[in-house]
This record gives C-alpha cells, structure tokens and sequence, in this order.
C-alpha cells in the first residue's frame, strides 16, 4: 500500500511540475516573442490560465498532505488528548463531505459548459472545468491516504520535520 500510495504522490507531483514548466515555458515564449518581434502569441495567457487552473486544483492535496492549508489550531489546543482527537475526526468527515459535494458540483459544471468554446483557442470550457472534480477526487484520495495520522496524532504525512539538526541546517557531529 505505501508502495502504491508514493506512486500516486510522485504522480501527482510531477503533473504538477509539468503544469507549472509548461506554464513558464509559454509565458516565457510569449515574452521573449513580444520584444524581439512585436508580436505575441494570441493564445498564451490563455494557456497560461487555464494550467494555472489545473495547478491549483491538482496540487492542493499535495499541499494538504504537508499541512500546508490554513489552520487554526486554537480550540484544539486546549482540549484534552481525546477531545482532539474527536474533533480532528469530525474535520476530517467534513472536509470528506465538501470535497465530495465538490466533486459534484464540479462535474454539473463541467457538463454545462462542454458546448462553450475559449476565444483563443477554441477549447471546450468542459476542459477547464474539469480541474474541479478531478482535483477535489484528488484532493480526497489525499485526505484519505493521511485521515489516520492526522486524526490520532495530528501529524500531516509529508510535512516538513521541525525539530532537529536538518530542519535548524544545522551540521550534525
């Protein structure tokens, strides 16, 4: 299972990565063609928004699974160990709940806007709405994959360490 879990989160990553490469390179074309020639490609903000999109919506489970949402921890901090744990298991079922109303709502817009074209590049808007459901089902698996240490013990999976030599850079011996 941890084997098929760290596919899935390098998977992830590295369409993340190409969203983001690809954003720059067509930007980064985009300018370099509007100072050396005067002219700019038509369709590249475009493009450049709509990966900027998919970005978004597909990396926000990486994001959660290193704890990297907003969190107010206030009222958890002063429960009890058991009260804690409760209440990071009713979060957890809520968030559940509106990722899959996510997923839903996403999917209805989707469908509604499949016959709408973009203006530069004539793109079906179902493509760019797809980043909705597909990154809240993405959003979800993640959660899943982290639900049981986070609600026991509060620790997000991935997150970055902040105690010890390597997290201060610090030279150990």
């Amino acid at each position: 299972m941890r084997r098929a879990e760290a596919l899935f989160v390098a998977l992830n990553r590295w369409a993340v990565i190409a969203m983001l490469a690809g954003m720059a390179l067509v930007v980064g074309a985009n300018v370099a063609l509007r100072y050396t020639t005067n002219h700019s490609l038509p369709w590249a903000d475009e493009v450049a928004r709509y990966l900027m999109i998919w970005m978004t919506f597909t990396g926000a489970g990486l994001a959660l699974r290193r704890g990297g949402h907003v969190a107010i921890t206030n009222l958890q901090d002063v429960l009890p160990s058991p009260a804690q744990i409760a209440l990071r298991g009713a979060i957890v079922l809520s968030l559940l709940a509106f990722f899959v109303f996510m997923i839903v709502t996403g999917y209805e817009y989707m469908t509604r806007m499949q016959y709408q074209r973009s203006p530069a590049l004539r793109l079906p808007f179902k493509y760019v709405y797809a980043a909705m459901p597909i990154g809240f089902a993405l959003l979800s698996v993640h959660l899943l994959l982290i639900a049981r240490p986070l609600i026991a013990l509060g620790h997000y999976r991935d997150a970055p360490r902040t105690d010890g030599p390597s997290a201060t850079g610090a030279a150990s011996g």
